[in-house]
């Protein structure tokens, strides 16, 4: 991760292709997560891992792991928690990665950009977004005609 003194972007490696991406850094996630490395630097394997978030044994945390944490946060929130796949509108890694495609799809965000920076295939990542009447609609009403 560098943390330039404004902007920043987080290198997200070992994605489903093996390969990285880099994603710019949101403002408030950026005052969070420098609070967190302030205090990981205390902990064990924090001077010799790369990795953003560490286990007990000062080694990378795995995805296991990671959503121990998220069940654990989802639980003291009261949300319903759910498994992936499971359709019943819970909680999980992938609906919180699926909303945030949809926020960013519904804010106007580009399919390309949207999908570059969830590390999915333009195919997928236009499922964030299904296409609605009004959307049918303003494409016709954007079309310059001559009269």
């Amino acid at each position: 991760m560098r943390l330039p003194a404004r902007g920043g972007d987080l290198i997200v490696r070992h994605g489903r292709k093996g390969g990285f991406r880099e994603v710019p850094l949101h403002p408030s996630l950026r005052a969070v997560l420098e609070e967190w490395l302030g205090e990981r630097a205390g902990w064990k394997g924090a001077d010799s891992s790369w990795a953003l978030f560490l286990n007990r044994r000062g080694s990378r945390l795995s995805s296991r792991s990671a959503h121990a944490v998220l069940r654990a946060v989802v639980a003291a929130a009261g949300l319903p928690l759910g498994r992936d796949g499971g359709g019943d509108g819970a909680f999980t890694p992938r609906v919180l990665r699926h909303t945030a495609g949809q926020a960013m799809a519904r804010q106007g965000t580009d399919t390309v950009v949207v999908a570059d920076l969830l590390g999915l295939s333009v195919e997928t990542a236009r499922r964030h977004r299904p296409l609605t009447e009004e959307d049918r609609r303003r494409a016709i009403q954007r079309l310059t005609v001559e009269e």
